[in-house]
Protein backbone atom coordinates (compact mmCIF):
# COMPACT_ATOMS: atom_id res chain seq x y z
CA UNK A 1 0.00 0.00 0.00
CA UNK A 2 1.47 3.44 -0.36
CA UNK A 3 -0.53 5.68 -3.32
CA UNK A 4 -2.99 8.30 -2.04
CA UNK A 5 -6.05 9.39 -3.05
CA UNK A 6 -8.57 12.24 -1.52
CA UNK A 7 -11.96 11.22 -0.94
CA UNK A 8 -13.84 14.43 -1.04
CA UNK A 9 -17.78 14.70 0.87
CA UNK A 10 -19.57 17.91 1.60
CA UNK A 11 -18.47 17.89 5.41
CA UNK A 12 -14.54 16.48 5.06
CA UNK A 13 -11.86 15.15 3.05
CA UNK A 14 -10.87 11.63 3.22
CA UNK A 15 -7.52 10.31 2.39
CA UNK A 16 -7.55 6.74 1.07
CA UNK A 17 -3.63 5.28 1.00
CA UNK A 18 -4.88 2.26 -1.77
CA UNK A 19 -2.79 -0.89 -2.41
CA UNK A 20 -0.80 -1.80 -6.10
CA UNK A 21 -3.95 -3.60 -7.54
CA UNK A 22 -5.28 -2.79 -11.14
CA UNK A 23 -8.88 -1.78 -9.31
CA UNK A 24 -6.32 1.41 -7.48
CA UNK A 25 -4.34 2.29 -10.23
CA UNK A 26 -7.64 2.60 -12.70
CA UNK A 27 -8.90 5.09 -10.02
CA UNK A 28 -5.99 6.97 -9.91
CA UNK A 29 -6.48 7.33 -13.53
CA UNK A 30 -10.02 8.45 -13.08
CA UNK A 31 -9.49 11.46 -10.85
CA UNK A 32 -10.31 13.63 -10.51
CA UNK A 33 -13.97 12.46 -10.88
CA UNK A 34 -17.82 13.19 -9.17
CA UNK A 35 -20.49 11.14 -8.38
CA UNK A 36 -23.73 10.87 -6.38
CA UNK A 37 -23.04 8.51 -3.39
CA UNK A 38 -25.37 6.52 -1.79
CA UNK A 39 -25.67 5.14 2.01
CA UNK A 40 -26.87 2.62 3.77
CA UNK A 41 -25.75 1.08 6.91
CA UNK A 42 -22.51 2.37 7.50
CA UNK A 43 -21.23 2.23 3.73
CA UNK A 44 -21.01 5.22 1.58
CA UNK A 45 -20.58 3.94 -2.12
CA UNK A 46 -20.93 5.01 -5.39
CA UNK A 47 -20.14 3.95 -8.93
CA UNK A 48 -16.84 4.66 -10.98
CA UNK A 49 -16.89 4.13 -14.47
CA UNK A 50 -13.37 1.95 -14.66
CA UNK A 51 -13.46 -1.24 -16.36
CA UNK A 52 -14.76 -4.14 -13.81
CA UNK A 53 -11.63 -5.54 -13.38
CA UNK A 54 -12.47 -8.47 -11.08
CA UNK A 55 -8.66 -9.59 -9.53
CA UNK A 56 -8.14 -9.86 -5.76
CA UNK A 57 -9.79 -11.93 -2.90
CA UNK A 58 -13.45 -11.31 -2.62
CA UNK A 59 -14.83 -11.17 1.02
CA UNK A 60 -18.06 -9.69 2.94
CA UNK A 61 -16.16 -9.14 6.38
CA UNK A 62 -14.32 -5.71 6.51
CA UNK A 63 -12.87 -3.31 9.23
CA UNK A 64 -14.20 0.38 9.41
CA UNK A 65 -12.34 2.34 7.29
CA UNK A 66 -11.13 -0.11 4.35
CA UNK A 67 -12.30 0.93 1.21
CA UNK A 68 -13.03 -2.19 -1.12
CA UNK A 69 -13.93 -2.53 -5.14
CA UNK A 70 -17.87 -3.88 -5.65
CA UNK A 71 -16.90 -5.89 -8.86
CA UNK A 72 -20.75 -7.08 -9.77
CA UNK A 73 -21.41 -3.28 -9.97
CA UNK A 74 -18.39 -1.32 -10.41
CA UNK A 75 -18.59 0.78 -7.22
CA UNK A 76 -16.11 2.02 -4.71
CA UNK A 77 -17.11 1.33 -1.09
CA UNK A 78 -16.24 2.80 1.80
CA UNK A 79 -16.87 1.31 5.32
CA UNK A 80 -17.38 3.93 8.21
CA UNK A 81 -19.17 2.01 10.56
CA UNK A 82 -21.02 -1.26 11.06
CA UNK A 83 -23.41 -2.32 8.82
CA UNK A 84 -26.95 -3.69 9.34
CA UNK A 85 -25.13 -7.39 9.12
CA UNK A 86 -22.20 -6.43 11.47
CA UNK A 87 -22.27 -8.88 15.15
CA UNK A 88 -21.24 -7.74 18.28
CA UNK A 89 -17.76 -5.85 17.61
CA UNK A 90 -19.93 -3.62 14.85
CA UNK A 91 -16.96 -4.79 12.31
CA UNK A 92 -18.77 -3.66 8.83
CA UNK A 93 -20.44 -7.11 7.26
CA UNK A 94 -21.32 -6.78 3.34
CA UNK A 95 -24.11 -8.57 2.06
CA UNK A 96 -22.12 -8.50 -1.67
CA UNK A 97 -18.23 -10.08 -1.57
CA UNK A 98 -16.01 -7.09 -2.35
CA UNK A 99 -12.33 -6.64 -2.84
CA UNK A 100 -10.55 -4.97 -0.45
CA UNK A 101 -8.22 -2.39 -1.93
CA UNK A 102 -7.18 0.29 0.73
CA UNK A 103 -7.68 2.10 3.94
CA UNK A 104 -8.76 5.11 4.61
CA UNK A 105 -6.01 6.95 7.19
CA UNK A 106 -7.65 8.59 10.16
CA UNK A 107 -11.01 8.39 11.59
CA UNK A 108 -13.67 8.41 8.72
CA UNK A 109 -16.82 8.45 10.85
CA UNK A 110 -17.77 11.95 9.97
CA UNK A 111 -18.26 10.13 6.57
CA UNK A 112 -22.01 9.41 8.07
CA UNK A 113 -22.98 12.73 7.65
CA UNK A 114 -22.04 13.13 4.10
CA UNK A 115 -25.74 12.50 3.52
CA UNK A 116 -27.22 10.04 1.12
CA UNK A 117 -27.30 11.18 -2.88
CA UNK A 118 -24.67 14.09 -1.81
CA UNK A 119 -22.19 14.84 -4.32
CA UNK A 120 -18.61 12.70 -3.99
CA UNK A 121 -15.06 13.35 -5.37
CA UNK A 122 -12.00 11.43 -5.73
CA UNK A 123 -9.06 13.67 -6.16
CA UNK A 124 -5.45 13.40 -6.51
CA UNK A 125 -3.56 14.35 -3.48
CA UNK A 126 -1.80 17.63 -3.38
CA UNK A 127 1.71 17.91 -3.88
Amino acid sequence: MGERLVIRTGNGDYTAVLDDSDVSLALRFAAPYSAEGNMISGCLYFEVPIEAIEGGDATTKFEVGDIAWWPRVGALCIFYGPTFLSEEDGKPVSYHKMIRIGRIESDCSGIEGAGDRRGVSLLLPEV
